[in-house]
């Protein structure tokens, strides 16, 4: 099957690397497949849009844009915050720290520099402001259920107060 451009359900295998260097910054080479949806967001962008068309058992190298991956480097998500809001924490330059956003969700930061007063963080994602090369190999294309399509999730998802024998695993 081909690639289409809303609900289908694809598995990658993938490796990639900053445009222009050799170091792989992530890879499932050897893994299980990096499987999702098609058109419910769950991949960046621009590899997302690369892969329509693609069939299965097709490969490619695919060259993603900043913009279309984790955006440019946004100057405003780099913050000063005292040093008391990093009580315990032994600070080294470099270091990625893992807390609690606004709306309760899990954000990333890393430390640019401290002193004894304040911690200087970036919020941007560690790849923003960086074009990404992707080594692609499509393993599987298909279409989603309608189970997928409502929960978007691949295998879908049980029903809100789903029971045993309603399909959802349980023994």
């Amino acid at each position: 099957m081909t690639v289409t451009n809303e609900n289908c359900v694809v598995g990658i295998e993938y490796e990639v690397k900053q445009a222009g260097t050799t170091e792989v910054v992530d890879s499932n080479k050897g893994g299980a497949p990096l499987e999702f949806i098609i058109g419910k967001g769950q991949i960046i962008p621009g590899l997302e849009n690369a892969l329509v068309g693609m069939a299965q058992g097709e490969s490619g190298d695919i060259m993603v844009a900043a913009a279309d991956a984790y955006g440019d480097v946004n100057p405003e998500a780099i913050q000063t915050l005292p040093i008391e809001q990093f009580e315990g924490v032994d600070l080294v330059e470099g270091m990625t720290l893992y807390g609690q956003g606004q709306d309760g969700q899990t954000v990333q930061v890393t430390v640019k520099s401290f002193d004894d007063k304040e911690v200087n963080v970036d919020f941007n994602h560690p790849l923003a402001g960086k074009d990404l090369m992707f080594s692609v190999t499509v393993l599987s294309a298909r279409e989603a259920t309608a189970d997928e399509v409502s929960s978007g999730v691949v295998g879908g998802a049980p029903a809100a107060g789903g029971s045993c024998g309603s399909g959802c695993g349980c023994h």
